[in-house]
């Protein structure tokens, strides 16, 4: 039955995605997820053209760079403009952009009053920020400059079974209570979190769903300091099971290229119709080691 097929039920084919962060790290996941499995065109968006352009080389006739800077409500408009002349619809958009600032850098357990106001005092406003608008912002105004699009999507009717979806890329450290957790990030990635599901319940009148991925690490230049604090064992690759005590990662590895593209691909596909407002942890049980809310 082709209810339980899962060329079918997995399948993004003909598919039109837009990856905001879609050149390198978690993003680049995602587009190779999708540009390999029979999406019509990958549109990547972000800043730096020659990640943009070295990404677009693995699938140059599917994956379409786009600059653009999503801190920018003109210029998300202007991306959405371009799309729409272009295409006329999306399907699926990627909200995966994000930023992480200088950390404190200290834990309130480990030195004085005086010194963790200090180190804390020591974080700049912009950063701050900066980081929100990136993380959290630029969720709202991305979907709000899709609206159309992904309505358009919607009456195109080339995704059987599914509405269009708005996909954002979370993280598990909107749940952490860790002493070493405070800051910019993980109040952003909060935020973030929350949007999804007010996203939700304010575009179900248009049939727009939203849904998000809360990731654990995964390789990322984002990732690479909070990776190396793990201790990576000896001889081990960070992806190879081992590398990690299972008290840091139960999995005892980092993400994978797979991990991602079976997430997302099953977020996309038929398989994923019926999820909106939901938070999918994907962090090899990493957040179950930590105090957090989750």
């Amino acid at each position: 039955m082709d209810a339980t097929n899962p060329s079918k039920l997995f399948s993004v084919e003909g598919m039109v995605v837009c990856i905001t962060g879609g050149g390198t790290g978690i993003g680049k996941m995602m587009t190779e997820a999708f540009a390999t499995n029979g999406a019509a065109k990958v549109y990547i968006v972000g800043r730096r053209k020659e990640k943009l352009d070295e990404t677009a080389k693995l699938a140059p006739d599917i994956i379409i760079p786009m600059v653009a800077d999503v801190t920018s409500k003109e210029s998300l408009c202007a991306l959405a403009d371009k799309i729409k002349h272009e295409t006329g619809y999306v399907n699926l958009l990627c909200c995966n952009s994000g930023t992480m600032p200088p950390p404190i850098g200290v834990k309130s357990t480990d030195v004085s009053l005086h010194e963790y106001r200090a180190r804390a005092l020591a974080q700049q406003p912009a950063d701050w920020a900066q980081t929100f608008a990136t993380n959290s912002s630029a969720v709202f105004f991305s979907a709000m400059a899709f609206l159309e699009l992904l309505d358009a999507g919607n009456a195109r009717g080339n995704c059987a079974g599914r509405k269009s979806q708005v996909l954002v890329t979370s993280s598990i450290a909107g749940y952490l209570r860790t002493p070493a957790n405070l800051g910019a990030y993980p109040a952003s990635k909060a935020a973030a979190t929350h949007l999804v599901k007010g996203l939700a319940g304010t575009l179900a009148p248009y049939s727009i769903r939203v849904n998000a991925i809360a990731p654990g690490l995964f390789p990322s230049d984002l990732a690479a300091e909070l990776i190396a604090a793990g201790g990576v064992a000896e001889g081990k690759e960070a992806t190879e099971e081992g590398a990690f005590a299972k008290t840091f990662i139960p999995a005892e590895r980092v993400g994978r290229l797979e991990d991602m593209a079976g997430t997302v691909l099953y977020m996309a596909s038929a398989a994923g119709a019926y999820l909106n407002g939901n938070i999918t942890v994907l962090d090899g049980g990493r957040v179950s080691q930590l105090p957090g809310t989750y």
